[in-house]
């Protein structure tokens, strides 16, 4: 299956469809996203973005990443939600190479899943109530914030941990462009850590095995986020997944 959809300059689009739940039923194609930043929407992509039918963007950066580096083109058909669910902000490119990758922002992950519950949860709700249209959440490379929203959505509908892991790990194809992307935006400079831009599925486990340890579960997380609620969760099912068999 293609799950990644080719733009000149995004570099980690991904359709979350066609995931298998605990249930038999799947993800609907076409239905949900996840990206890096849309603030590098024009030309081509921009038109190429336009075709997919998306009506619901959510963007977990902080303001001042979308003041310095832009947000997706305004459009009448695009509702569009800033949620900056990370409150701790920290440069990955100037860690030293001595940090381990997984164990660090898996630490990191838990820290967001902590602070950001007001926001995390509003995600949430945004998903869950955007009606028959398309919807993207993004971060900056599409991967820690949005991973995290990610991990939470399929885990909801019911995906098992492995395929979110998977799923999780895919960012590693998009690694080298993302680290391409930091070099040219610091001529001169070059990555400290050489964690910058990976995604390993060690990073994934770690964190849902932290968020297990902590809530029970990641249901048990989810349902003591702000506005979320059993009758949000079978929302979200009810918009993403594809209707069980003879209904």
């Amino acid at each position: 299956m293609i799950r990644h959809i080719t733009f000149e300059r995004l570099h980690n689009f991904r359709d979350l469809g066609g995931y298998a739940t605990a249930d038999g039923r799947l993800v609907r194609w076409g239905r949900l996203f996840r990206s890096d930043s849309l603030g590098k929407l024009h030309g081509d992509d921009w038109e190429r973005f336009l075709r997919l039918g998306v009506r619901t963007v959510v963007d977990l950066r902080y303001p001042w990443e979308i003041d310095a580096k832009g947000r997706v083109p305004e459009h009448p058909s695009l509702a569009y939600h800033n949620l900056s669910i990370e409150h701790r902000p920290y440069d990955q490119a100037a860690l030293g190479p001595d940090v381990p990758v997984g164990p660090y922002l898996a630490e990191r992950y838990m820290e967001v899943a902590v602070d950001g519950v007001a926001e995390v949860g509003r995600s949430l709700e945004v998903i869950a109530s955007a009606g028959e249209g398309p919807v993207v959440f993004h971060c900056a490379s599409g991967k820690d914030r949005t991973g995290l929203v990610a991990a939470l959505v399929l885990s909801l509908l019911g995906v098992d941990e492995e395929t979110v892991v998977e799923d999780f790990a895919l960012t590693g194809l998009a690694t080298e462009r993302l680290l391409a992307d930091w070099r040219a935006e610091h001529p001169g400079r070059e990555a400290m850590w050489p964690g910058y831009g990976q995604a390993p599925a060690e990073l994934m486990r770690l964190f849902l095995a932290a968020l297990r340890e902590r809530f029970g579960s990641v249901r048990e997380y989810a349902l003591g986020l702000p506005g979320v609620d059993e009758e949000l969760v079978a929302a979200l099912r009810r918009a993403l997944l594809e209707p069980a068999a003879g209904r």
